[in-house]
């Protein structure tokens, strides 16, 4: 059970702004005519599933750089484990993500299911902040929906 915190306001503002690539993802999959705009207007990297997966796999990316800070506060074996297991999500997203997007939305799925096991042993393990898992879980998990509707619909 995680113990009750406070998010810092800073980490949670951003972290759920973070999540906006990925709803107007979903939401670009489910309103064809916000799709149509979206490409006219702004290009086609930017709507529907193909916004998620190219922003998903740069958070993926972004993700490993803040395990690797988390693994400089391990000792020992500890540590080693540590810096090997921070570059596990950046090369998920470096050779996972090829296949079109129904298969690259599957391994981001699998990568930010892999990516909050990860935060999991670096908050355990006092690498990351107390309040760590408290923001990383609904963020992942509004993530793996967005995904999941890009998977589906798209």
């Amino acid at each position: 059970m995680l113990p009750r915190m406070i998010i810092p306001r800073p980490a949670l503002v951003l972290g759920f702004a973070g999540l906006i690539p990925f709803f107007w993802g979903a939401v670009t999959v489910l309103v064809p005519d916000l799709a149509f705009w979206t490409v006219k207007t702004i290009g086609p990297r930017f709507s529907g599933p193909y916004v998620m997966l190219f922003y998903g796999a740069i958070i993926l990316s972004f993700m490993s750089g803040v395990l690797w800070g988390f693994a400089t506060r391990l000792d020992g074996a500890q540590a080693g484990a540590g810096y090997t297991l921070s570059v596990i999500p950046a090369l998920w997203a470096f050779f996972m993500t090829g296949g079109g997007p129904a298969g690259a939305g599957v391994s981001l799925m699998a990568g930010f299911a892999g990516l909050l096991v990860l935060d999991w042993f670096f908050w355990r393990n006092g690498a990351a902040p107390i309040w760590w898992l408290a923001l990383r879980l609904p963020l992942t998990l509004a993530v793996l929906a967005c995904l999941a509707i890009g998977v589906i619909f798209a």
